[in-house]
């Protein structure tokens, strides 16, 4: 099966063109392979105007129902999840991919990993205070096919996106992979959320390409109609669209009253767009283990629970 666009090969059931970034369902009728002429590419979206929060060409989330596909010169699949996911890439020879320092489970022997300041020192010092690595590792299949496989580091889901001239803003702690084609950056959350203690930056993704995120928990996604508001604790965020609107606030009115309800920054989101929503939070999930945390005391041992 080849792209009826670009002419580069398919997966059997392929959604998405990973040379072009073409949809398939745009398509429909056009023959796989050089047996039939490809029948000439749609006229583009209206363009839509940039969003506060960024902008971008917006086309939706796309994520193929049965986790598996393929971008340039690499396939991927996604195993055990939604628990304990694991992403298998699977690279042709002299081809690359890039991941967040420490993603990597496995790999071939005959992949080369290579670290690097992604961006120069500004961009490392931009994600070292981001809460990210200043390194970006980048594994290449060397004289042959390779593999490499990445987890996050707990337990949780790992989502695919096969992004077609997108942007998207990704939690910091959620990235884990992505085309080396790709343009990655961090940017300002907003002074809000320092004061929050939700994390001051997040990840800019824009181009065309497979990005994957990982989660804590399950991903949920949730899309909004044009002008639809809706309100996600920011510990609760994966990956959002650049084209949906976001302000961050205080969950309630009032200091005294946002420490009643347990609840903090929340981003209010405006759409259109989707968002990618994990089921669990980190933070709050180390907030309930931290009583059977052993502790330190006076007498130098530890006691449990204890003061």
């Amino acid at each position: 099966m080849n792209c009826p666009r670009c002419g580069a090969g398919l997966l059997p059931g392929a959604q998405f063109c990973g040379a072009c970034g073409a949809r398939m369902a745009d398509y429909e009728g056009a023959a796989s392979g050089a047996s039939a002429a490809p029948t000439p590419p749609p006229p583009p979206p209206p363009q839509q105007p940039p969003s506060a929060s960024g902008g971008g060409a917006g086309h939706g989330i796309h994520i193929d129902a049965d986790s598996k596909g393929q971008g340039r010169g690499y396939t991927y699949e996604v195993l055990h999840q939604p628990s304990f996911a694991l992403a298998v890439v699977k690279l042709q020879a002299e081809q690359a991919i890039q991941a967040e320092s420490g993603a990597m489970v496995s790999m071939s022997a005959n992949i080369e990993l290579q670290s690097q300041m992604k961006g120069g020192l500004l961009g490392a010092l931009k994600r070292t205070v981001g809460g990210e690595s200043a390194f970006v590792s980048t594994f290449t299949a060397r004289g042959g096919p390779g593999e490499v496989t990445f987890a996050p580091g707990g337990p949780g889901d790992i989502a695919a996106i096969e992004m077609g001239n997108q942007q998207f803003f990704v939690q910091s702690s959620s990235y884990l992979a992505g085309d080396v084609s790709l343009t990655v950056d961090t940017k300002w959350g907003g002074a809000k959320s320092f004061f929050g203690g939700e994390g001051l930056f997040v990840m800019q993704v824009s181009g065309s390409g497979v990005l994957i995120v990982s989660s804590f928990g399950a991903i949920h996604r949730k899309r909004l109609a044009a002008g639809e508001r809706y309100v996600v604790d920011t510990g609760h965020l994966v990956a959002w669209e650049g084209t949906t609107q976001y302000t961050l606030r205080k969950a309630t009115s009032g200091f005294f009253r946002s420490m009643v309800s347990g609840e903090g920054i929340v981003a209010e989101f405006s759409g259109p767009g989707e968002i990618l929503i994990q089921t669990r939070n980190l933070a709050a999930f180390a907030g309930m283990l931290k009583p059977f945390f052993p502790t330190q005391g006076g007498g130098g041992g530890f006691n449990i629970g204890g003061d």
